[in-house]
């Protein structure tokens, strides 16, 4: 118990370094805008759910110690599988020439880290805001998604202790994680998107903010 405490510090470093090396190049789409979205994107949904869970399973099969050393390539792969299937998401809405770093954060770790990327987008009514983030934000914004997702690496290095069960667990979640990324891709990216520049975040309202979410909550059923 201890030592996955000690062990907690480092692993949320090195997973708010990859994130932010990671957002350094949006990944390209050969997807054109298609006539029908909805199903276009299910089909890219699919496709990236199977291939999270092939890599996640995959990577989860050496046991003991030496599997432990494939936690955080195994985060990375499936950050790149979601970040592709978000990139062609988008571009089947025809949205991808605006994708952001900003976006793309709040898609991948929306349903993991809600409160940290909570401030880089907003559903206003049918449209959603999206605030432009300096540097320092961005790195505050991974520092606290990677304190939230430490903890779940260790809880997956525990699984790997099981070979075989341990490695379809984890795929098994995998498979889960990029269904949720899709959710918040095809919920921003089937509707208009307003970008909003750094010089004006500071310029909107705290409780616009709010009221905006307040709607968006209503409209959602909450």
């Amino acid at each position: 118990m201890i030592a996955s405490m000690t062990a907690a510090g480092p692993a949320s470093q090195k997973i708010e370094q990859q994130i932010l090396d990671f957002l350094s190049e949006i990944p390209r789409s050969r997807e054109q805008p298609s006539e029908h979205p909805q199903a276009r994107v299910e089909a890219i949904a699919l496709a990236a759910r199977r291939k999270a869970f092939l890599a996640s399973s995959s990577l989860a099969l050496p046991p003991g110690p030496l599997g432990w050393l494939t936690v955080l390539p195994e985060l990375v792969a499936i950050w790149k599988i979601q970040a592709q299937m978000v990139a062609d998401i988008a571009a089947a809405c025809g949205q991808h020439t605006n994708l952001t770093r900003e976006q793309m954060l709040y898609c991948l770790f929306r349903h993991a880290a809600a409160q940290a990327v909570r401030d880089l987008a907003v559903r206003a009514g049918q449209r959603w805001v999206v605030h432009a983030a300096t540097t320092h934000t961005l790195r505050s914004v991974a520092h606290r998604i990677g304190v939230k997702l430490s903890e779940r690496a260790l809880g997956s290095s525990l699984a790997r202790m099981l070979p075989v069960a341990g490695a379809l667990g984890v795929g098994a979640y995998a498979w889960y994680d990029t269904r949720q990324v899709a959710r918040t891709a095809i919920a921003m990216f089937s509707r208009d998107v307003e970008l909003v520049p750094a010089d004006r975040c500071t310029e909107v309202p705290a409780r616009r903010v709010e009221h905006d979410r307040a709607q968006a909550a209503r409209e959602a059923g909450l």
